[in-house]
């Protein structure tokens, strides 16, 4: 017989209606996006910090003071992003870990997220993440997952995802996706705002370390989508794969050890890093970040990370071009963190001896250059 519901599973396929929509679970998302949306509304932006040079040389750099945000880094930015992507996506469900592979800023940032919506958090990490980072991940609630060797923080953190029900964060491909890179307040849009009443509103390079890769992204889209003429340049530490990817246009390059530069450098080339969004790299020695980052703390008295030092030592290789080739211009790059995060290491002489870093030959170079303009190779 052919009838009403017969008709309905023959010729014209009968309605499917599935609906998995959990009240409770909305009522959930909706107040967990309004917090981290409310984190942002009550947070003011960050510095942009003149670094003092000589006037004749008609050049202004600039340092855009990260560690001011609640969570002390540049990661804030990110770690608010990749959750309002994560809850937004229904991928962030109350009463599941967030676990995260980081070395240490980003798993502070997310832990302090994952507690302001209430749900547990964990960073895997490297143990020779610093002591004080791992303090400030579990004062926010986190709880930290070892692991010997950094190469294996990816599958670690899938696989405890894949245990406990909860969701792989995953900055290292999430990162270049999650921020809005057209503007709505990005790192990018608050520099220009920022330089709008400088003699040098449109900076001739940004200066912008690696470890996603999604800041460098975000900056380098940004220009391109302003139509600015600025040039990115993003510096990479020892014992990272991005420089070599980058100059061999090798996708599968990878690098045998960690980096000592907690934050940058990364031993494959990540999802989030964008190479053919850059302008411009260099490998920095590592004993050059440290001394950058100390000749920062007696430029200005701000004590700051090595990836900070790794981005000035490069800015301040740009200004030394500039000068030498008679430009005028600004040059502009970050605070990743503060430097109390680092006392037992890169403000401690014990660490450098036992890492065998010699920061002598940048220190003078660096206090050279700053003095007289002069160099005497290592900067050039």
């Amino acid at each position: 017989m052919d009838t009403e519901e017969n008709r309905g599973t023959r010729g014209t396929a009968a309605t499917v209606d599935v609906d998995r929509s959990d009240p409770d679970c909305r009522v959930w998302l909706k107040e967990a996006v309004r917090k981290v949306q409310a984190d942002a509304n009550r947070s003011a932006d960050t510095h942009l910090l003149r670094f003092p040079l000589p006037e004749e040389w008609g050049i202004d750099l600039y340092l855009k003071d990260e560690s001011t945000h609640p969570t002390g880094s540049l990661k804030h930015r990110l770690a608010r992003s990749l959750f309002l992507y994560g809850l937004c996506n229904g991928w962030i469900r109350p009463g599941r870990p967030v676990i995260e592979a980081s070395s240490g800023s980003t798993a502070v940032s997310e832990a302090y997220f994952a507690k302001l919506i209430g749900v547990p958090f964990v960073a895997v990490m490297p143990r020779t993440t610093s002591v004080e980072k791992i303090r400030l991940i579990e004062f926010h609630g986190g709880r930290c997952h070892f692991v010997d060797d950094s190469r294996k923080m990816y599958e670690e953190s899938a696989a405890l995802a894949e245990r406990t029900g909860g969701h792989y964060m995953d900055q290292f491909t999430y990162a270049e996706r999650a921020t809005d890179w057209r503007g709505n307040n990005n790192i990018a849009e608050s520099i220009y705002q920022q330089l709008r009443l400088e003699r040098y509103p449109e900076p001739a390079w940004i200066v912008a370390t690696a470890g996603t890769g999604g800041t460098s992204a975000t900056i380098a889209r940004y220009v391109r989508y302003m139509q600015y003429d600025t040039r990115v340049c993003v510096p990479d530490p020892e014992n990272s794969c991005f420089f070599d990817g980058w100059t061999s246009n090798d996708p599968g390059a990878v690098s045998e050890r960690g980096s000592r530069i907690e934050g940058i450098g990364r031993p494959r080339m990540e999802p989030s890093f964008l190479p053919a969004a850059i302008d411009r790299m260099m490998k920095v020695p590592d004993a050059a970040s440290i001394a950058a980052v100390r000749a920062l703390d007696t430029a200005i008295g701000r004590k700051a990370g090595g990836s900070t030092g790794t981005g000035l030592w490069s800015a301040l290789r740009i200004v030394a071009e500039m000068v030498e080739a008679g430009e005028r211009g600004s040059v502009v790059t970050l605070i990743c963190d503060p430097g109390d995060r680092y006392l037992d290491k890169y403000y401690s002489d014990a660490w450098l001896a036992e890492q065998g870093l010699d920061i002598t030959p940048y220190a003078a170079e660096l206090t050279e250059f700053l003095g007289t303009g002069g160099r005497s190779g290592i900067l050039g």
